[in-house]
């Protein structure tokens, strides 16, 4: 009776995975061709081998330096993100204040809101300050929906411990900082791990703000994949070979906080 349902899950899995993992294949696989052979022909694999698209990234500064500007942005708001986020969800936890709920709620509509609605804003404002084109831009911007979700994220966790662990640790003489960072930090770096991939995620694939708030200094790399269309035409070898690489960052974040994503799906807070 279980076999047939079992053929039929292993199938429907096999499917999702093909369809899932086609066109990271196809992007993989014209990353090593040539622009004319990818216009010419379909093949399944490159008749010409070549690695002249990623040498091109790898040593042209309009390419690489895309890649450095958004891992710098892109790190210092995760940090900011957190650290803003975790006095607030503690907050959150284990206080009630008035209009508590309102608040947290309207943290989350911020998170809802399309960037584009904060584009004009953010433009004024940085230009009259002078934080146009520079990686704080950026990093800023991403705090306006970054911190909602690290907050929603973290309160879940905090809710899970008991409040007896902050009552103990207050009459064993810790002070809120010490016990903070020595016992309530690590029964919480499941919930800190899992806000810190979505965090980077969003930040190191969001084109709008990226794109209007830079143009030279500090352009991410998602801002330069837009700008690959020349007197020739689309630079589709070039661009799927960037792509390949901006995936490996994501890729390497997703290996170290798996577990802890497993556990927020499990606690309901992802």
């Amino acid at each position: 009776m279980n076999e047939p349902r079992f053929q039929k899950r292993t199938i429907f899995l096999i499917a999702y995975l093909i369809f899932a993992l086609l066109p990271i294949y196809w992007m993989v696989n014209m990353s090593f061709k040539t622009n004319s052979e990818i216009l010419a022909s379909f093949s399944l694999w490159p008749q010409h081998f070549t690695w002249d698209n990623y040498r091109t990234i790898l040593t042209d500064p309009s390419w690489y330096d895309g890649y450095i500007n958004s891992l710098i942005y892109v790190g210092m708001n995760t940090v900011i993100s957190l650290t803003v986020a975790l006095p607030a969800a503690y907050a959150f936890s284990r206080f009630s204040f008035l209009g508590d709920k309102h608040v947290f709620f309207w943290l989350l509509t911020n998170r809802m809101t399309p960037p584009a609605v904060f584009l004009l804003p953010f433009f004024q404002l940085y230009t009259t300050v002078g934080l146009m084109d520079t990686h704080l831009a950026v990093a800023l911007a991403h705090l306006l929906f970054n911190v909602p979700l690290a907050v929603w994220i973290l309160e879940g966790f905090m809710s899970g411990i008991p409040r007896e662990i902050d009552e103990t640790a207050y009459i064993d003489g810790y002070s809120f900082p010490r016990f903070f960072l020595t016992i309530f930090l690590p029964l919480i770096k499941a919930g800190v791990g899992v806000a810190a991939f979505f965090c980077f995620m969003f930040s190191w694939v969001e084109l709008l703000l990226a794109r209007t708030l830079t143009s030279v200094n500090a352009k991410p790399i998602v801002a330069t994949m837009t700008r690959t269309v020349s007197a020739s035409g689309m630079d589709w070898a070039t661009l799927a070979a960037a792509g390949c690489l901006t995936i490996v960052p994501g890729a390497i974040v997703i290996w170290f906080v798996r577990n802890y994503i497993a556990k927020g799906f499990a606690m309901g807070r992802v």
